[in-house]
Order: structure tokens, then sequence, then C-alpha cells
């Protein structure tokens, strides 16, 4: 069993008793996609909702970063590595509200959480289970052998899912 660690705005693909880790998910999201007949894991963290928000003539932004890029890179990754992508199911993971503000601008957890479904829903992956919200980092172990999702939290038990 080796840990493939995914960094912000990173992502990457398992098989077999490989376990996918990314850490810090505060307002960013986790996007665990699992092919459960043919046992391929992959996890993306994403930091922002949408690429078309990016900054006027940043050519060579991260599209890792957003959501809808994101997302539609990592099923292209499965997909190569075997995946059948009518297969694939979702678990997300992140989406807190890290500061404290009514302001809608800066509750970007909560836009970045809006955004994967959405577009988790465009590619009709179903999510069957999320750990979001509420006001604290996670860490999350994606482990390819089952399609399990841990999540740790400081001072809350680790939740498998």
């Amino acid at each position: 069993m080796g840990i493939i660690t995914v960094g912000i705005s990173d992502l990457n693909v398992a098989k077999g008793t490989d376990v996918l880790a990314t850490y810090a998910l505060g307002s960013c999201v986790g996007i665990c996609l699992y092919d459960a007949e043919r046992k391929i894991a992959g996890l993306a963290h994403i930091m922002l909702p949408l690429s078309k928000d990016a900054a006027a003539g940043s050519k060579a932004e991260n599209r890792r970063r957003y959501a809808d890029t994101g997302i539609t890179e990592l099923i292209q990754t499965m997909s190569m590595n075997g995946a059948d992508t009518k297969n694939l199911t979702a678990k997300i993971a992140g989406g807190a509200q890290m500061f404290s503000t009514n302001s809608e601008v800066f509750n970007i957890g909560e836009r970045n959480v809006a955004a994967v479904k959405k577009i988790l829903a465009a590619y009709k992956i179903r999510i069957v289970a999320e750990e979001t919200g509420l006001n604290f980092g996670r860490t999350v172990f994606f482990y390819a052998e089952d399609g399990t999702m841990e999540v740790k939290a400081a001072g809350r038990p680790p939740k498998k899912v």
C-alpha cells in the first residue's frame, strides 16, 4: 500500500491497494471519483469554482485549480488509466467557511461545493457521500481498494464513508 499525496490544485489516480491523500481542505474541495467495477480511484483538490473567473491574461493558469476544469481533467485521466466513466461515483469533502463573514463573495467554500455539484451533475456522476461545509479544515484519505473516503479533522473522530 502506497500513499499518493495530492497537493492543492492537483489531482492523481490510484489502483490496487494505493491510497490517495490530500491535506488542508479548508474552503477547497476534494473530489473523490471511483469506478467500483475496475477499482480505480481518482482525487482532485480544487481551490476555486470556475476557470472563467480567472484573472484576465493568465494563460499559464493551473487548470486543476478550478472545479470545472479540474473535474474534467480528473475524468479524462481516470479514463486514460482504464476507468469506465459510466461507472463513476463521487464522494466530496471540504468547502468549509474558514472566515467569519456574512458576505457571499467571501464564502468561497460554499461556492466551491455548489460548483462541484453542478459539474458532477453535468457529467451524470452521482454523489454518494459528502462531508462538506461548517468551519473546520479536513484531511482526506481515499482508498482505491474499496472506494472508502476517510475524513479526518482536528478534535473530531475520523469518519469513513
